[in-house]
């Protein structure tokens, strides 16, 4: 080797700079991340923005030859519906319209032909919950005043009463005492599943449908699917919400892992049904419980830094598990409007966690895609997806809630036109009354018998037996 080669140089290199160095490299690395000032709303745009930005690259419906509303694989068609919410909120928060476009576009493209969110080409993935996070999209467009569809075009109300009317169709009172069943369709694997989250996502938007529209049958909607929901044993007495169970064993058999989105669509829920009855204590009660039970989502150390605590820890979260943590900031932040007493508790756990979230926005090549494990600091965890950016872009934008109007209601700002009897080709119409489920047709907690066997991570802290 030659005697004035770069290596021999460096083989030369004094201990103590190779010391430097690598200090200086560790400290580049703890001031990774966005930079993010909880105080300044621009800090707080721009963070976002880049969040946004970032996510966005995932989504190529906007490009020549490719499906509007889609995402590319490995994401199933229910996270695209979740990925226009977050920029449906990133509008809302922070009035960047950059993203406006491509949303309607998307919405409006997967309404399928009954206006309903039923499209045929995804009949083999299409559950309850993945139509009701449609659903729930085009719920937050009328409430936040989104920019309404050309007149010949669905409305934005009117496709979330059509979702909220195909489900309510598909109320299941053969087994499990009532309920949504996870799958939609026969042939699919989960159709003998009623999982707590389709039922959740069809209680919130019953209730907000109640709130912005008036109309007290939808609250009527709400109240059964919380009784069916606390009756079968999907919630427990003291407001821990657990995964699903088998028609096949009569829902005996409850799988007691815990989300952050099973608590954050109940919680938001609930909270829009505290507004509707203008502050009933029953409502109060159960949004006070159910925010206090969120605490098993949140790190001690750091404190109040969220936590997805049935995969994360073990490092078996999956691209849906990946952005769960966006619901929840989305929903809380959300029930600061509809029970305002809230807000304090609520940020407390926002501004911990988004500060948390914006030093982990320091993976790719651009140094801003954001990873998950936000209570690991600006130790970069090196995944990225659009799961984890939806995430962190909803924990930041949610910062912003005090600065943004109320969602508005059918008398009060909205200007979204419904349709009470949408996505049912006209038979059925909420506003007439619906049977009620019996107490002789419920199956309450206490006659759980069985318990789904689970290993490991599944027998954790957070499993509520």
């Amino acid at each position: 080797m030659p005697a004035h080669s770069p290596s021999n140089h460096q083989g030369m290199r004094p201990a103590w700079l190779s010391t430097i160095i690598i200090t200086l490299v560790s400290i580049s690395q703890l001031c990774a991340g966005l930079k993010l000032d909880l105080d300044d709303p621009d800090s707080i745009r721009a963070a976002a923005g880049q969040a946004a930005f970032d996510m966005i690259k995932y989504y190529d419906g906007n490009i020549t030859g490719r499906i509007p509303g889609n995402l590319p694989d490995p994401y199933y068609w229910w996270q695209c519906g979740a990925m226009f919410g977050s920029l449906l909120d990133y509008y809302y928060y922070t009035g960047d319209a950059q993203y406006n476009q491509l949303v309607t576009e998307g919405l409006l493209f997967q309404v399928g032909p009954s206006n309903d969110y039923m499209t045929p080409n995804q009949t083999k993935t299409t559950g309850n919950d993945d139509q009701g996070f449609w659903g729930m999209s085009a719920m937050s467009a009328a409430e936040q005043k989104f920019p309404d569809p050309p007149e010949d075009k669905p409305q934005w109300l009117a496709l979330a009463q059509a979702v909220f009317n195909t489900q309510a169709l598909r109320w299941d009172t053969q087994y499990c005492g009532g309920g949504l069943r996870w799958q939609v369709f026969t042939f699919n694997t989960g159709y003998d599943y009623k999982n707590t989250i389709s039922n959740g996502v069809f209680f919130n938007l019953a209730a907000r449908l109640a709130r912005y529209t008036g109309n007290q049958t939808y609250a009527d909607w709400a109240e059964k699917a919380w009784d069916w929901t606390t009756d079968v044993g999907l919630m427990s007495p003291d407001f821990h919400f657990f995964d699903g169970a088998h028609t096949t064993l009569n829902c005996n058999d409850t799988n007691r892992q815990q989300w952050t989105y099973n608590a954050g669509v109940y919680l938001l829920g609930a909270a829009s049904m505290y507004n509707f009855t203008e502050g009933s204590d029953k409502w109060r009660n159960r949004v006070d419980n159910i925010f206090n039970q969120t605490s098993i989502f949140y790190s001690p150390n750091p404190a109040n830094v969220m936590v997805e605590v049935a995969c994360e820890p073990y490092g078996t979260c999956d691209t849906d598990n990946f952005s769960f943590k966006a619901y929840l900031a989305r929903w809380m932040a959300a029930t600061t409007k509809m029970a305002p007493y809230m807000y304090d508790r609520v940020m407390e756990k926002i501004r911990a966690s988004a500060a948390a979230a914006a030093l982990q926005c320091s993976g790719g090549a651009s140094g801003t895609l954001c990873g998950i494990k936000w209570s690991d600091g600006a130790k970069y965890d090196g995944t990225t997806g659009v799961g984890q950016q939806m995430s962190a872009l909803e924990m930041m934008q949610s910062l912003l809630i005090s600065r943004v109007a109320a969602p508005v209601t059918e008398k009060a700002g909205g200007t979204s036109k419904g349709d009470p009897s949408a996505g049912s080709a006209g038979t059925f119409d909420p506003t007439l009354p619906q049977d009620t489920i019996g107490k002789k047709d419920r199956i309450g907690a206490g006659v759980l018998t069985t318990l789904v066997l689970v290993s490991g991570a599944s027998s954790a802290w957070w499993m509520i037996s």
